[in-house]
C-alpha cells in the first residue's frame, strides 16, 4: 500500500510507556491530523516514523517497505518542525535546495571552488534552481529567494520550512505543529496553504497538532491521541459528532463538552432533572454529555443558575451553575437569544437524540437506546 503504515508501535522511555501498541495509516492522497493534549506520545510516534526514534515493537511500513530499521535518510519522508530549522547563513533559495543539493549532487560536486568543473555539475545544478524556482513559486517565496531568514517574518520562515519540504518530492510529509508559533491570522492563512500543497503533491501527509481547530479544518480523517493510545480514528464529522470515548468528547470541541454525573433508578430509567434518557439503562454511576450549541433555554429540563454571558459576535456564550453538581455548563445562544441575569434560576433544554451518554469506563454507551425528541413534547 502506497503511504504509511504503522502496526502496533509500542516505545518506552525507562518505566513510561510512550507509545503502547499504536497503530495508525496516511494513505497517499489522505491528510491524517493526530491531535491530543501535550505529552500524549503524538511528537514520538513522529520521529519514530522519520526514524529519528527507534522502536521496541511494531513496525513502520512506507510505501510498501518496511522501514523500522532503516535510516531518517533512506525513508523518503519529509518533516516540517515547529521551529522552522533553516539555517540562518544561507538564502531562502539556498534553504531550499539543500535537500537536492544532498540528494543530486555527488561530494566532489558540491565542492565550492572546483565543484563547479566536475563532470555534469553544471546541468544538475540547473536542475536543482528550476526545482527551487518552482516550489518558492507555489508558495509565493518568489521575490524573496535573495533574503536570509533573519530578514523574513515568521510566516514566510515557515513557508521556506514547507518549499523546502515540498521540493524533494517525498513518498510523504510528516508535519510536527507546524504553526504554533504563528499569530492566530497567520495560522488561518497558513493552513489553508499547507492543504493546498498536499493537494498538489498527493503525498500521504501525517499532521502532530494539538489545535483542535486545526485538526477538524485541515484533515481528512482525525486521530485522537491521550496516554499514548489512539482513542479513536475517524472523520472530523465522526470524531466531532460521534465519538467512543469520553476523552475523545471531552477533547474535541470548543467550548468544550458540557458533562454530568448522572444514574438510573431503581426501574433502571435515567433521568436528568424532567428529562428521560434512557429507559433500560445499566447500573451504577454514568456520565451524560452534551455540547453546548445542543443546549438551548427552555421551560423545563435540567435546572441551573446562571452565572456569566459572553458576547462572541455570532453568538452568545451563556456560562451556568448545575446546583446539584456544582459543574458549570455552557450554552451557545443566538444574538436574538434574551439575556440572562447572573443568578437567575434557568432551565435548560435539549434533544435527547442528541445527548451522549458514557459508562464508568468512559465507553459510550450504545446511542440506539436513548430516548427520542418526540417523546419530549417541551423540547
Amino acid at each position: 500500500m502506497s503511504g504509511i503504515r504503522i502496526e502496533d508501535v509500542t516505545r518506552r522511555f525507562g518505566a513510561v510507556t510512550a507509545l503502547d501498541r499504536v497503530s495508525l495509516s496516511v494513505q497517499a492522497g489522505e491528510f491524517v491530523a493526530l491531535v491530543g493534549p501535550s505529552g500524549c506520545g503524538k511528537t514520538t510516534l513522529m520521529r519514530i516514523v522519520a526514524g529519528i526514534e527507534h522502536v521496541d515493537s511494531g513496525r513502520v511500513i512506507i510505501n510498501g517497505s518496511d522501514m523500522t530499521r532503516k535510516r531518517a535518510a533512506e525513508r523518503n519522508v519529509a518533516m516540517v518542525f515547529q521551529s522552522y530549522a533553516l539555517y540562518p547563513h544561507l538564502t531562502v533559495r539556498q534553504n531550499i535546495s539543500v535537500p537536492l543539493v544532498m540528494k543530486r549532487l555527488s561530494m566532489g560536486q558540491r565542492l565550492p571552488l572546483i565543484g563547479g568543473f566536475w563532470p555534469g555539475a553544471d546541468a544538475v545544478r540547473r536542475g536543482i534552481t528550476n526545482d527551487v524556482g518552482k516550489a518558492a513559486s507555489a508558495l509565493g517565496l518568489g521575490e524573496l529567494l535573495d533574503r536570509r531568514p533573519a530578514q523574513l517574518s515568521g510566516g514566510q520562515r515557515q513557508r521556506v520550512a514547507l518549499a523546502r519540504a515540498i521540493v524533494r518530492r517525498p513518498a510523504a510529509f510528516l508535519m510536527d505543529e507546524p504553526l504554533s508559533n504563528l499569530d492566530a491570522a497567520l495560522r488561518v492563512q497558513t493552513r489553508r496553504e499547507i492543504v493546498d500543497i498536499h493537494r498538489q503533491t498527493g503525498a500521504a501527509t501525517l499532521y502532530v497538532t494539538h489545535d483542535q481547530s486545526e485538526a477538524l479544518t485541515m484533515a481528512d480523517r482525525v486521530a485522537v491521541m491521550q496516554a499514548g493510545r489512539i482513542l479513536q480514528i475517524g472523520t472530523p464529522e465522526e470524531v466531532y459528532g460521534n465519538p467512543v470515548d469520553l476523552r475523545v468528547a471531552s477533547f474535541i470541541g470548543s467550548p468544550r463538552i458540557n458533562t454530568l454525573p448522572v444514574e438510573a433508578d431503581a426501574d433502571g430509567q435515567l433521568h436528568l432533572g424532567d428529562v428521560l434518557l434512557m429507559r433500560h439503562a445499566p447500573r451504577g454511576p454514568l456520565t451524560f454529555a452534551i455540547r453546548p450549541e445542543d443546549c438551548e433555554l427552555a421551560d423545563a429540563g435540567i435546572p441551573v443558575r446562571a452565572e456569566a454571558m459572553e458576547f462572541l459576535g455570532e453568538n452568545f456564550l451563556l456560562h451556568c451553575q448545575h446546583p446539584p453538581s456544582g459543574r458549570t455548563l455552557v450554552l451557545r445562544l443566538p444574538p436574538g437569544a434574551p439575556r440572562a441575569r447572573p443568578g437567575e434560576l434557568l432551565h435548560i433544554g435539549f434533544n435527547p437524540s442528541r445527548a451522549l451518554l458514557f459508562d464508568a469506563e468512559g465507553r459510550r454507551l450504545d446511542p440506539d437506546l436513548r430516548v427520542s425528541q418526540q417523546e419530549h413534547a417541551f423540547v
